[in-house]
């Protein structure tokens, strides 16, 4: 019996060192993303708006930054999830806002995603180089999003988006609703690369500054 815990125990080890060895943590890099929309018919020209959008998320330890470009502006924020603040700046014609987040705020903006759970699925494919796996994410108010993801590239910061803290890797393409349009994202590239500590940093002029609860107030969420 002795022995037999001996060789499973070896053969256990030896499948996880096997398993880790083609992983690689995302501790630093950037992921560039096609962004595509879907609209209901009675707004068809928002996916036209939408066209050629383009997302990209850095990542520097526990920093992140995620953009959102299109042809209206852009939306960017920033947060140290060590520290637990952060900003988002939104540029759209020569409104130029930045909003300050705390922890709290951050909690708040991402709430939707509380309790979030996937079902794994058998389908695969490749996106942006990388292996890919399904799952179906479930959120608590019961509406579902699809995604990919790579387990062959862990994020060293997990909580880097919210809505991918449970998954096993690092999201490449997955769906996202705003209202009733249907935003699909899909990786074409990932990068290395030192991302600049300037990058995580907030401007110091050039925006109108809100307070969180205004922005809020602002959006009518």
């Amino acid at each position: 019996m002795k022995q037999f815990r001996m060789i499973f125990t070896l053969v256990a080890a030896i499948s996880l060192a096997g398993r880790a060895a083609g992983q690689q943590t995302l501790s630093e890099g950037t992921i560039y993303f096609d962004v595509t929309v879907q609209t209901g018919e009675k707004d068809p020209q928002l996916a036209d708006v939408f066209d050629g959008a383009k997302a990209i998320l850095s990542m520097r330890g526990p920093l992140s930054r995620s953009e959102l470009r299109s042809a209206l502006g852009q939306t960017v924020t920033i947060y140290d999830h060590r520290a637990g603040t952060g900003v988002v700046l939104r540029e759209y014609g020569p409104q130029r806002l930045l909003i300050r987040m705390n922890r709290e705020h951050w909690k708040h903006k991402n709430s939707k995603f509380e309790g979030i759970r996937f079902i794994y699925g058998t389908d695969t494919k490749v996106v942006a180089g990388f292996p890919c796996e399904k799952a179906e994410a479930i959120l608590s108010d019961s509406s579902r999003f699809t995604v990919y993801f790579t387990r062959k590239l862990v994020p060293e910061n997990a909580m880097y988006d919210p809505q991918f803290g449970g998954l096993p890797g690092t999201a490449l393409e997955y769906e996202a609703m705003q209202g009733n349009m249907r935003i699909r994202y899909e990786a074409t590239r990932v990068s290395f690369d030192p991302v600049p500590m300037q990058r995580f940093e907030a401007p110091k002029s050039g925006y109108r500054v809100l307070t969180y609860e205004e922005s809020v107030k602002k959006s009518g969420k």
